[in-house]
């Protein structure tokens, strides 16, 4: 069960608690810790999971150390558990484990309806690298659950995403932005931190980096368009992080030096 607004406030430092626009800090990770992430916070996926994605999802590729949560995506080989020769999904028919990084979420432990939700990281841009920092509702399977995508980056772009149900099974109506990585004028911008961040209120949804609205859909449009009349903007929604590889987006890694990493310096949730 998701800690309530009280609980939550009262394990943090009441000199960061309340923003100039008044919004109160009621959940954060800072990842001041050194080894995995704090189990209280985060769960953990395993295996193949979604995308036809290259990489095998393990906890080892998850750690904090000096002040940030450091997600990193390997080059490495060994059997694949679930491989079956008789069974034609892509999970369980890859022979074999390439790659490996980690993804961990909030779900079932933290999650939120409405708020500020920020997160301060670098993401690598190198080919073949999909990091991203996005939200699941909790109720529904996908798409009618819900999906903000409030950090992506593949192929060159950083894409600020909103996702309801259709009629068709899997089938997902986007609401997307994107802006290429070399349309920022520093140089130098992917070496860097950057803070991307989600204003959600029961009027709409905004996504930012770095303060540059990148996306802004009202949640009257994003009611599921299946029949069912269900917003799934209108119900709490958990943090996923994850460093995926390749698949459908992500593009090629052959070319790419591992180990690469997505790094994370905080994730802070404010409700008004």
């Amino acid at each position: 069960m998701a800690l309530t607004t009280e609980m939550m406030s009262q394990s943090l430092n009441p000199a960061v608690t309340v923003t100039d626009d008044g919004y109160k800090l009621v959940w954060a990770d800072e990842f001041n810790i050194k080894g995995i992430p704090d189990p209280g916070n985060w769960e953990f996926e395993k295996g193949f999971v979604r995308n036809n994605e290259l990489q095998w999802y393990q906890k080892d590729n998850a750690f904090c150390d000096s002040g940030l949560l450091i997600i990193e995506a390997r080059k490495e080989m060994f059997p694949n558990p679930r491989y079956s020769e008789s069974r034609t999904d892509w999970r369980s028919g890859r022979r074999n484990v390439e790659y490996t990084s980690s993804s961990i979420n909030t779900r079932g432990l933290h999650n939120w309806k409405y708020g500020r939700f920020v997160m301060r990281g670098r993401i690598d841009i190198s080919p073949g690298m999909w990091p991203a920092f996005w939200t699941l509702g909790i109720s529904r399977p996908w798409p009618s659950n819900g999906e903000i995508d409030i950090m992506e980056y593949y192929k060159g772009n950083i894409l600020a995403n909103i996702a309801c149900g259709t009629q068709v099974k899997n089938k997902a109506k986007w609401y997307s932005k994107t802006k290429a990585v070399k349309d920022f004028q520093d140089p130098s911008w992917s070496s860097k931190f950057h803070i991307w961040r989600m204003d959600w209120d029961q009027n709409s949804i905004s996504l930012f980096v770095d303060d540059e609205l990148l996306n802004k859909v009202t949640l009257d449009d994003l009611v599921n368009v299946d029949g069912s009349g269900f917003n799934p903007f209108r119900q709490p929604h958990y943090i996923l992080l994850n460093l995926a590889i390749g698949g459908d987006n992500g593009g090629d890694p052959s070319g790419t030096i591992f180990p690469r990493r997505f790094e994370v310096d905080y994730v802070r949730v404010y409700q008004k």
